[in-house]
C-alpha cells in the first residue's frame, strides 16, 4: 500500500493562518506546560463561581458512560443538566446508567438556561454534525474521538469554533496519563536528546457485536484506537512528513480491517503504529516507547501505567540509568480532562492541545487509516 507524502501537500496543514511546524510541534502552539494529571491537580481549589452547566448529547459512544459518570463525579465543578439520546431502543439499553439525568430532546437541551458546554457521544459517524451544531448553539464541547471520516467537516468544526471563541475538547484518553505527562515533560525539556524512534501498540479483543460496527469505516483498528497513540506521537514529533498504512483482515464474514499498522516518517526519526482487534488480553501488552540519543520512556502498559526512564544523566529528580517511576496515582481514566475543561471554560488557563494540534492529528489519523483526506 503506497504511502503519503505530506511534503507535497503543504496547504493541507495550514489552518486559518497557523502553520504546524513539522518537527517542532510541540514547541509550539499545542505545547505550553502541560497539566499533570495527578491527584494533587483534581483536589485542586474548589472553583469560585457556581457549577458549569453541562449536558450530554448521545449515548452510543464507548466512552459515553463513563464521561457521564466522571461528570457527575464533580458537582462543584459541574452541574448535569440532561441527556439526549433520541434512539428509544438504544435508551432502553442504557438508562440505568443514566439514573437521575433527565433525557431530553436535542431543542430542549440547548435551550437549557445558562447551559455551556456539551459532552458529544454519538455514534462516530455523528459525532462532528453534532458538535457543529452545540458549537453554533454557542456552546464549548468535549467530543469523543476520532474528529470523523471527513476532513472537511473537522475544518469546519474547528473554524466554527474559532470564530465562536469556543472550546474543542477532544476525547483521546491518553492526554493526561500521568505517564504520558511525564513523557511530554521529558521531551519538552530535552532530556532524551534527538528523538529516532517511537514505538507504539493499542490492541484488544473485540467481539462481533463491536465488529460489525467499527467495519462502517475501512481504517478499522487503526481508526478505533490508533487515533489515541496518534494523538501523542503527533504531541511528541510534530507532523510527519509521510504516513504509510498497512490494513489487513484476519477473519472471514466481515470486512473489518482487524490488524493494522502504519508508519510515520521524519527527516531522523521513524514511528511505528499497531492496533489489533484480536489481540489476547491486549491491553496488558498496550505501550508507547519514545527513543533518544541521551534517553528513552517506555510506558507498559498505558492503563494503569508503569513507566521506565533510562537517562544517560541525571535529569531533575531523576538519576542516570533506568529506573520505573513513581507515578501519581489516576482517581480515573476521564477524571483529569474535565477537571481541565472546566479551568478552560472559566478562563483560567489556555487549552494544552489547540485546534491546529488536534486537525493536524486528524489528517494523519486518516492516512494512517488508509481513509480520504
Amino acid at each position: 500500500m503506497g504511502g503519503y507524502n505530506t511534503s507535497d501537500s503543504t496547504d493541507s496543514l495550514r489552518y486559518k493562518g497557523c502553520m504546524v511546524d513539522r518537527r517542532r510541534f510541540i514547541r509550539g502552539a499545542g505545547a505550553a506546560t502541560a497539566v499533570a494529571a495527578s491527584a494533587p491537580y483534581l483536589r485542586s481549589q474548589e472553583p469560585a463561581s457556581s457549577p458549569i452547566r453541562i449536558g450530554q448529547f448521545g449515548t452510543k459512544h464507548a466512552h459515553a458512560s463513563g464521561k457521564m459518570a466522571a461528570m457527575r463525579k464533580f458537582p462543584k465543578h459541574f452541574e448535569v443538566v440532561g441527556v439526549v439520546e433520541p434512539d428509544d431502543a438504544q435508551w432502553e439499553r442504557v438508562k440505568d446508567r443514566y439514573a437521575g439525568v433527565p433525557r431530553l430532546t436535542e431543542e430542549q437541551l440547548l435551550n437549557v438556561d445558562g447551559l455551556k458546554a456539551v459532552d458529544v457521544e454519538t455514534a462516530v459517524r455523528n459525532l462532528v454534525p453534532t458538535g457543529i451544531r452545540c458549537v453554533e448553539a454557542g456552546m464549548h464541547i468535549h467530543l469523543d474521538k476520532p474528529g470523523g471520516s471527513s476532513m472537511a467537516d473537522c475544518r469546519k468544526l474547528h473554524a466554527v469554533a474559532q470564530a465562536k471563541k469556543r472550546t474543542v475538547q477532544m476525547g483521546y484518553m491518553l492526554r493526561y496519563n500521568p505517564a504520558f505527562q511525564l513523557c511530554y515533560r521529558a521531551v519538552r525539556e530535552g532530556w532524551l536528546g534527538d528523538l529516532f524512534e517511537l514505538h507504539a501498540v493499542m490492541s484488544k479483543t473485540s467481539g462481533e457485536s463491536a465488529r460489525r460496527e467499527m467495519a462502517e469505516f475501512s481504517g478499522g483498528a487503526m481508526f478505533e484506537l490508533g487515533c489515541h497513540l496518534i494523538d501523542s506521537v503527533v504531541y511528541v514529533l510534530g507532523t510527519p512528513d509521510k504516513v504509510t498504512p498497512y490494513l489487513r483482515k484476519t477473519k472471514e464474514g466481515d470486512d473489518l480491517a482487524d490488524n493494522t499498522m502504519a508508519v510515520l516518517e521524519y527527516p531522523k526519526a521513524t514511528a511505528t503504529i499497531r492496533s489489533a482487534l484480536v489481540e489476547f488480553d491486549g491491553f496488558k501488552r498496550r505501550q508507547f516507547v519514545v527513543c533518544g540519543t541521551e534517553g528513552t520512556v517506555d510506558i507498559k502498559p498505558l492503563e494503569s501505567p508503569v513507566m521506565q526512564l533510562g537517562l544517560a544523566s541525571a535529569k531533575s529528580e531523576y538519576k542516570r540509568g533506568y529506573q520505573t517511576v513513581e507515578l501519581p496515582e489516576s482517581t480515573g481514566r476521564y477524571d483529569a480532562e474535565f477537571i481541565d475543561l472546566a479551568k478552560i471554560i472559566r478562563e483560567e488557563k489556555e487549552p494544552d492541545f489547540s485546534h491546529a494540534h488536534d486537525l493536524a492529528v486528524h489528517e494523519v489519523i486518516l492516512r494512517a487509516s488508509g481513509m480520504p483526506v
